[in-house]
């Protein structure tokens, strides 16, 4: 938890409530004036236990605010969340649309809707604030939004709309090929050989069928040569990334590609990308998602 600005008094409150954690930040207009965060996420909570969690979180700041607006985005409104925050389709402005909790009396609380897109089916929650965080940014942002993480979006942004998007589940696959499956005996998660990564993820972009029977060439690698942990580690994710990259190919060819991710990761991103000749823009994510949070509640007084 960061100290309390006790020079200001905050407005509202912004809150990321995701699969595994709740983050929450005071503020006062666009100034952060205090944060902290718990593992309260959605997967560990029932419905009626969303309103107790908040209260208590905002409790520990110590201090009495009451009534003060909280507005939300990610998990807590999916089916398994505190209240179901609807899809909206594709084509869609990213900028949120907000529903409000009922029967909460502490104060009011918005839920950011989901955004869907129905041919080919999917779906994102949380990521839309993020891309209206951008463009609170850079409003004139053309291009590709590429949001890396455990399912990693790629989205076309045009004249401020969503147009599609597609979603690559290159970190799950990473967690459980690493933790999960026979490779866990093989590599080093810190995956900081960059050579490795690099040609991995040539040889994944440029020939996925063969590279995916390269897969267990890792852990044989290791037990007949020694291969090195963090090599095999670097090398998965190259893979993994090179075959998003062939995936999602006529999304970023020809583009500028935005990253919103967290510093590490959206680093291997930029690394795959440039070495095919894409430019890319960094976007770090709590500013961002700040941003978009921040326009959300700029909204409150037209929200139903």
């Amino acid at each position: 938890m960061t100290a309390l600005n006790t020079d200001a008094a905050p407005n509202w409150i912004a809150a990321d409530w995701g699969t595994t954690h709740l983050r929450l930040w005071a503020m006062r207009g666009n100034e952060v004036l205090s944060k902290r965060s718990c593992d309260q996420g959605m997967g560990r909570l029932k419905p009626a236990q969303f309103g107790s969690v908040l209260e208590a979180e905002i409790a520990q700041w110590g201090t009495d605010w009451g009534g003060i607006p909280v507005v939300a985005c990610g998990m807590v409104g999916s089916r398994q969340g505190w209240t179901e925050a609807p899809y909206r389709a594709t084509p869609t402005d990213p900028r949120a649309q907000l529903i409000r909790v009922p029967d909460h009396a502490a104060r009011p609380v918005y839920i950011a809707c989901g955004i869907r897109q129905d041919d080919p089916p999917d779906v994102m929650r949380g990521e839309e604030t993020q891309i209206a965080g951008l463009l609170a940014q850079s409003p004139d942002f053309d291009g590709i939004v590429c949001l890396p993480g455990t399912h990693t979006k790629w989205v076309r942004l045009r004249a401020g709309q969503i147009e599609r998007f597609q979603s690559c589940m290159t970190g799950e696959l990473f967690e459980l090929l690493a933790k999960h499956s026979v490779l866990r005996h093989t590599l080093d998660t810190d995956g900081s050989d960059l050579p490795a990564f690099d040609a991995a993820c040539v040889e994944a972009l440029a020939d996925p069928a063969r590279a995916y029977g390269e897969l267990f060439a890792l852990r044989a690698g290791a037990l007949l040569n020694g291969f090195d942990p963090n090599s095999a580690a670097s090398r998965l994710s190259g893979m993994l990334i090179g075959w998003e990259l062939a995936a999602t190919r006529d999304l970023w060819t020809g583009h500028t590609v935005a990253l919103i991710g967290s510093p590490k990761l959206a680093a291997l991103y930029a690394r795959a990308l440039g070495a095919n000749g894409v430019e890319t823009q960094d976007y770090p994510t709590e500013p961002t998602t700040l941003a978009g949070l921040h326009a959300a509640w700029q909204t409150i007084g037209a929200c139903p």
